[in-house]
């Protein structure tokens, strides 16, 4: 089955995916930047609130989805998106910002990745990331046991191999606080209220699920909705108002160069 990217899927909970790119943003004291980076920009979502925040800054939206770039091209007309591999990416002129949100946990190989793209940056730039840090949270642990179970291992393969583990949080201050002025570290987690389990599975389809749907065919994609979204109801009980709370913890790194 298809692996593509699904634009309108995303953006069904823009709101909530919007927000910790919000308050990334936040806390980037720069006050000019006349070229900025939106690494894996998606639907242009992230793109908008640096474009807004940055009015007179060149920016380049990359992602190696064309039809997040399609959606991030018709919304922002004026601003420059491109396909690549953010993995393998580098400038061709050095930004003042290079913005990730919700990205980079799909690339392995931090302890190269983060003090590559550091590096990058001209003098008192800044790098500004957001990682979700969910692979021990219910939504994502269940997804490997159902990913196990005998109708759907042969077809998906090695589970260990669909997202890399992301570092510590210490790990990312020492990787770049060598060659920094400031590093910023925090971690938030989000708690999202959800009308019903599928509206969890539904958020996650767009993201996470991603890797253990597209080697299914369709009926073995439904079955393994159907098993999912019961253990999803489960794992997240129905709150006083009958809505779940889906917990969401993300890694927020923001440094800048000497």
């Amino acid at each position: 089955m298809s692996s593509a990217w699904n634009p309108e899927l995303y953006r069904r909970f823009e709101e909530e995916r919007t927000r910790p790119a919000h308050d990334l943003l936040a806390r980037v004291s720069l006050s000019e930047v006349t070229h900025a980076v939106d690494l894996g920009c998606g639907p242009g979502n992230s793109s908008e609130l640096v474009s807004a925040r940055f009015p007179r800054a060149s920016l380049l939206g990359t992602d190696n989805s064309e039809s997040m770039l399609k959606s991030a091209r018709e919304r922002l007309p004026e601003c420059q998106f491109e396909l690549s591999d953010i993995g393998t990416w580098r400038p061709s002129v050095p930004p003042q910002l290079i913005f990730a949100n919700a990205a980079l946990q799909w690339v392995p190989h931090h302890r190269a990745l983060f003090p590559r793209l550091f590096a990058a940056l001209t003098p008192g730039g800044v790098l500004a990331v957001q990682m979700p840090d969910n692979l021990e949270e219910p939504s994502h642990r269940l997804m490997r046991e159902v990913a196990e179970q005998t109708p759907y291992a042969g077809a998906i393969g090695d589970i260990s191999n669909v997202r890399s583990r992301i570092l510590a949080a210490a790990d990312y201050y020492d990787l770049l606080a060598p060659s920094a002025a400031l590093v910023d570290v925090w971690r938030v987690t989000y708690l999202h209220p959800m009308a019903e389990p599928r509206a969890i599975v539904d958020w996650l389809r767009a993201t996470g699920l991603r890797p253990f749907l597209a080697p299914l065919n369709a009926e073995q994609q439904a079955a393994f909705l159907v098993d999912y979204e019961e253990r999803i109801a489960a794992a997240y009980p129905a709150r006083a108002d009958g809505k779940r709370l889906l917990a969401f913890p993300r890694l927020f790194i923001v440094a800048q160069r000497h």
